[in-house]
């Protein structure tokens, strides 16, 4: 007889259920051993990103593996709002999306869609050639599927800051996740997320998100920033990366035991 599985717990359970802000970390490596590390680190939750990292569906299944014995939530990034691409990730086993450059009601509605079955959605029905199903040892998979998938969009817009209510209404949204950083370049001020019109949109999305009753993240490497925003009432946020702690970690052994050499890196992120 096959062994009898359940899914993992959705991180919009894990939102509910804390009675406290999930902090979390970004996961660009591309490695399985990397991603293992950090989920053993006692975070709340991890981000795979396959956005701006070297991440493809193989790459993404063994980090999904790798952290899965571990008490850690793993979100994943894709690169795009894409049916096809949601579709085989959710196959994959990912259950928690964060859905990128969601600009409008109408992209927020594409991205529901696409991560549900009909009648609700479009999503393919593979679940019995699939890892989200276990190959159909998850009882009911077709039936509960939706239980366990949690739907994030990033406003990382002017444009998105600006629909952010009418995001924030579509029916399916889990929560929202802003991006100060590509907010700064499309505000007209590249590089400068502490910008006060940046800080100034962002807190503008807690509040929206707050009325609406949803939960709402944040990006934020520096710790002023990121204690600002867990003020203002996020209830998830990025605090780091793991390339980033290798960039910085490295540059401290090299400046401690080599001759200094130019001006070294420039702040990043």
């Amino acid at each position: 007889m096959p062994v009898r599985v359940t899914p993992d717990p959705s991180f919009k359970d894990a939102l509910a259920g804390a009675g406290r802000p999930l902090a979390g970390m970004w996961v660009c490596s591309g490695s399985p051993l990397v991603a293992e590390i950090c989920a053993g680190a006692g975070l709340d939750w991890l981000l795979i990103d396959a956005e701006h990292s070297p991440n493809g569906l193989e790459g993404i299944l063994a980090q999904l593996q790798a952290v899965n014995g571990y008490p850690v939530t793993a979100v994943v990034r894709p690169p795009v709002n894409d049916t096809v691409l949601i579709k085989q990730y959710l196959d994959l086993g990912v259950q928690s999306l964060l859905i990128p450059m969601v600009h409008t009601a109408d992209d927020a509605a594409a991205a529901v869609s696409a991560a549900h079955y009909p009648p609700r959605g479009v999503r393919g029905v593979g679940s019995a050639l699939a890892r989200s199903a276990r190959w159909n040892r998850i009882p009911d998979y077709l039936a509960r599927a939706s239980e366990t998938i949690t739907v994030i969009v990033q406003i990382e817009s002017r444009e998105a800051v600006d629909n952010v209510s009418e995001i924030l209404a579509v029916d399916g949204i889990d929560a929202v996740f802003i991006g100060p950083s590509d907010l700064a370049a499309s505000m007209g001020v590249l590089g400068a997320q502490e910008h006060p019109d940046v800080v100034a949109a962002v807190e503008h999305c807690i509040k929206a998100a707050k009325a609406a009753g949803k939960p709402v993240g944040v990006n934020a490497f520096a710790e002023a920033t990121a204690r600002r925003y867990l003020a203002a009432g996020v209830d998830f946020i990025l605090v780091g990366a793991d390339v980033a702690m290798l960039a910085r970690g490295s540059e401290a052994l090299a400046a401690g035991y080599v001759p200094a050499a130019g001006t070294g890196p420039t702040a990043s992120y």
